[in-house]
């Protein structure tokens, strides 16, 4: 097997492996042995671990919290310590519950990863779901020795269904982490079943849910000797087991800069530009409070499978074009929402069609790597088949929205400024329509993700704001897109609504389009 060396190389190795076929019962039994001394060799893959992950890794303790700033590697370390249990007690359980199923299936892969760093035998890996592109039921990873890891999606209903080792991954994030507690701790502390672990991580979400609670109440959470004795963290977040309590691990970006972790902190609090949430996620201090504002119960009530999805478009294509699909019986208009991308985000095109008093998803065109020439005419062409099209006209898309507008006038195009005051406006009136069931959408899982991602945020003042975190599949590039349609939509019949933001830049902008189109 080749030799990982790397946190990053294991990650990569977890997308290629496919599981190892299992032995026969008795090579299981004398490799038992050799496998724990592998586990706590020299040459160990904990090794590839910083200092503070090693310590969450080794700490033994039952009942583990750790409050930790982003993209500091914890879920891969809590996955390490799944994996490596997991082989060390055989016939061990694992239930792993995230905010969301993009959240799971991530720390899924790093189980699966750690699996193939530690040499190890896979028996298999399954998801189930109703169908190939519904939601996540479960997802599990099972091994030879009878151990499993199951990660299910966070909510009371499927955390009450399991007695088993647990962990709670970004708990600040699921929605009703009060509830989720209330029904897991019956059976985590009864006695019967054993004494199960409990491994609770995450970034600070504010003040109103169960994490912080959990991390700031001595006497909150599984203290089974009702004296509330925990054992604090150390200003590097190395924990250490409390007698009955918790044991404690705090790490800020700084511990970690300063334990070998890659990154520019300097840097990266310049990109970010935003003293709250700086100190929020990378300095573990509890101040906003955000909660998904689509939650999956919502998005899949407006699913269908008469709602239609096209194919994803990229620069390797050649000319692009969005043909859009038949309509329905009815005839019904039709109606755009343009999210443009910037540098690593998708530029995402959503086409609705109105059917009575529901809006039918047609098209959802994701342009990746698309080069401007070939956005703005396909572009030309979606705004030559819709009633209105409202485009995302910040940053690099005013030169886009302002040349559509140009175009095909004000009154067809809508040039959209992502004001605060504009997210206020966009972002409530999509939920409005789902929880209406007035909008139909594709069943899909980039999709169902995506609108999953829109988080609300209400800062300690009480002020409320809509956020996307950043993934690896872009900045909820389609839901931003749906919202956009949506708004389409509803703009015809609202008098002095549809506009167009034409600035001096933005014609400066234009001019230089104009000059690189013609050249």
């Amino acid at each position: 097997m080749k030799r990982v060396e790397s946190q990053s190389e294991l990650r990569v190795e977890s997308r290629r492996s496919t599981p190892i076929p299992p032995g026969s019962e008795a090579r299981r039994t004398s490799t038992q042995l050799s496998t724990q001394a592998r586990l706590n060799s020299a040459h160990t893959p904990l090794n590839l671990l910083l200092p503070y992950q090693r310590a969450w890794v080794e700490d033994g303790s039952r009942w583990k919290i750790w409050l930790a700033a982003r993209q500091i590697g914890k879920s891969f370390a809590a996955a390490c310590e799944v994996a490596r249990d997991c082989h060390l007690r055989p016939g061990t359980t694992w239930v792993v519950l995230s905010a969301g199923e993009r959240h799971a299936l991530e720390f899924m892969e790093k189980v699966r990863g750690w699996t193939e760093a530690f040499g190890l035998a896979a028996a298999g890996y399954a998801e189930e779901r109703a169908a190939a592109e519904a939601v996540l039921k479960s997802a599990s990873v099972r091994y030879p020795n009878g151990s499993r890891v199951i990660a299910l999606p966070a909510n009371p209903d499927t955390a009450r269904g399991y007695s088993a080792n647990l962990v709670l991954d970004e708990f600040a994030f699921h929605q009703d982490s009060t509830a989720i507690w209330r029904a897991i701790l019956p059976s985590i502390t009864n006695a019967l079943r054993g004494e199960l672990k409990v491994r609770v991580l995450s970034t600070p979400n504010g003040q109103g849910n169960a994490f912080y609670r959990l991390w700031t109440d001595t006497d909150a959470a599984g203290n089974t000797d009702g004296h509330g004795r925990t054992q604090t963290d150390t200003d590097k977040g190395e924990g250490g087991a409390g007698a009955g309590g918790w044991s404690r691990h705090r790490t800020t970006i700084y511990d970690a800069a300063a334990a070998g972790l890659p990154v520019n902190v300097e840097e990266l609090r310049r990109q970010l530009n935003d003293p709250d949430g700086w100190a929020q996620e990378f300095e573990c201090q509890f101040v906003d409070t955000a909660s998904v504002l689509l939650p999956y119960e919502l998005i899949e009530k407006c699913e269908s499978a008469e709602a239609t999805e096209s194919t994803e478009g990229t620069e390797d294509e050649g000319p692009l074009t969005l043909a859009l699909s038949p309509g329905g019986a009815e005839g019904g208009r039709r109606y755009a929402g343009v999210d443009i991308g910037r540098k690593h985000d998708l530029t995402v095109v959503w086409v609705l069609e109105r059917i009575g008093d529901v809006l039918w998803t047609r098209n959802v065109q994701v342009l990746e790597r698309a080069p401007f020439h070939a956005q703005l005419e396909a572009l030309r062409a979606v705004c030559a088949r819709v009633a209105h099209c409202a485009v995302d006209a910040t940053g690099m898309g005013a030169m886009l929205a302002e040349e559509l507008a140009r175009q095909f006038g004000t009154g067809r195009v809508e040039a959209c400024q992502f004001t605060a005051q504009f997210k206020q406006e966009l972002y409530p009136r999509l939920r409005r329509k789902l929880e209406d069931r007035l909008v139909r959408i594709p069943v899909s899982r980039a999709i169902r993700e995506d609108l999953h991602g829109l988080q609300k945020v209400t800062t300690s003042a009480g002020l409320v704001r809509y956020a996307a975190p950043r993934t690896e599949d872009g900045h909820c590039d389609r839901a931003t897109a749906l919202a956009l349609a949506v708004r389409a939509a509803e703009a015809l019949g609202q008098a002095g609504l549809v506009r167009a933001f034409i600035t001096p830049y933005g014609r400066a902008m234009e001019r230089r389009m104009n000059r690189a189109l013609a050249g």
